[in-house]
């Protein structure tokens, strides 16, 4: 199920995973540029590994000073504001990294911590769940669905284990993910390789197609026929990218390692391995509890994790001033700060999203946990404020599909329409 919308784009965006060769390093390289990816699939976005080769091209565009106003109407600060606020504002991406360094050392009791109140709550409501399926298969629902929460924050730990940023030892990290990932449906291995290239590349024209989401310029989509629009308005529509793109990424997708399968045996381990050991869990599960223990209690859970996930993921780079440039205009610190977003969420979709509603601090220093992340913009008030959006006025954004390159804004199909041709 593959099909070009866009420059270098395949179904499924959202964890594609089209391979991409970072240029002109070798594995384990100490200088690797900024946002590349090794070959083994390690993350590789922290701004201050940058080495001179990487910034002397990105000195191209120099990004500018961080702008206090956030992705929606109202955000930013009063007219006259001055003092630490003030300077805060002024500073720019490049000058962020050094601020943010002192958040990135993981602690290990609280990464314990937390990984505990989330993995022993998942469990047993889930053997909860189970038990009072022979009573009442509502309650067994509701509770099914209410754990959905636990099994997102446990993709978002499994997500950090990704980045490193779980706990210092990087083996400790990969094995904690790959477990989790048995959970998740995802596995690890490929799922770490294609979001290390989704951080390398993303905000990037160019380089498209990769662990996003399908997004067109208003000048590609008019130079499409109206077959092309049309395939691009059912992928770009709300019912398909939150109904059909999670159920087919987690259920299909994630089960091999569809454009990975030239790029090593670790990836096809990686799935195989991860594939043996799901049907192995739902093996005894099936023979112990029946198929409804399945199709009352894993299935609503885990839907309704992939859908709840998909939105947050949709959220983090689909807002009307996010950035995308070119190439040749293309700065992975200004990408990373200003094309990604801070939604702003209340404290209990915080605690189950782990934070990553601080989109834009995670992308500019993804060694930071994920527990920390809050710090930061209680912390720096300017970051608090750059590319915010709240809840209620993240609804709008899924009605944002279309590129605009010369306001710099993401557009609804209406919008567009009105543009001048």
């Amino acid at each position: 199920m593959t099909c070009s919308i866009a420059p270098g784009w395949t179904l499924p965006m959202p964890f594609s995973s089209n391979s991409y060769k970072a240029q002109g390093q070798q594995p384990g390289h100490q200088d690797m540029p900024v946002g590349t990816c090794h070959q083994d699939g390690s993350v590789q976005t922290d701004m201050l590994k940058a080495g001179s080769a990487s910034t002397a091209r990105q000195a191209r565009v120099q990004p500018g000073p961080l702008p206090v106003t956030g992705g929606a109407p109202g955000a930013g600060y009063p007219s006259g504001v001055t003092g630490p606020r003030q300077e805060e504002a002024q500073l720019t991406a490049s000058d962020w990294t050094r601020t943010l360094m002192k958040y990135r050392q993981p602690i290990p009791s609280r990464s314990i911590f937390e990984l505990t109140v989330t993995l022993v709550p998942f469990v047993a409501i889930w053997a909860v769940a189970w038990w009072v399926l022979s009573i009442s298969t509502v309650l067994a629902l509701a509770l099914a669905l209410a754990n959905a929460a636990f099994l997102l924050r446990l993709f978002i730990i499994q997500h950090d284990c990704g980045h490193g940023s779980l706990f210092r030892d990087r083996r400790l990290c990969d094995w904690i993910g790959r477990v989790i990932g048995v959970i998740t449906l995802t596995p690890y291995d490929v799922w770490r390789k294609t979001h290390a290239i989704h951080h390398a590349t993303s905000g990037n024209l160019d380089r498209r197609g990769i662990g996003d989401l399908p997004v067109l310029t208003v000048r590609e989509y008019r130079g499409k026929g109206w077959p092309g629009r049309t395939l691009y308005r059912l992928l770009r529509h709300p019912v398909f990218l939150f109904g059909v793109v999670p159920f087919y990424t987690f259920f299909l997708h994630n089960r091999l390692p569809v454009h990975l399968m030239r790029s090593g045996w670790r990836y096809w381990l990686s799935a195989m391995a991860t594939n043996a050991a799901i049907g192995l869990t739902l093996t005894v599960i099936v023979l112990l509890g029946g198929w409804e223990v399945l199709l009352f209690v894993f299935l609503p859970t885990m839907l309704l994790a992939a859908i709840a996930g998909m939105w947050f993921f949709y959220m983090q780079h689909q807002f009307e001033k996010t950035s995308w440039r070119h190439e040749e205009d293309w700065n992975i610190r200004d990408a990373s700060l200003h094309g990604s977003s801070h939604y702003a969420l209340p404290g209990i979709l915080r605690w189950i999203t782990g934070n990553i509603g601080v989109h834009h601090v995670h992308h500019l220093a993804s060694r930071i946990p994920f527990y920390r992340l809050h710090d930061v913009v209680k912390d720096h008030d300017a970051l608090a404020q750059t590319r915010r959006i709240t809840l209620w006025e993240s609804f709008r954004c899924a009605r944002l599909h279309l590129w605009d390159e010369k306001s710099r804004r993401l557009l609804s199909f209406a919008e567009a329409r009105a543009l001048p041709v």
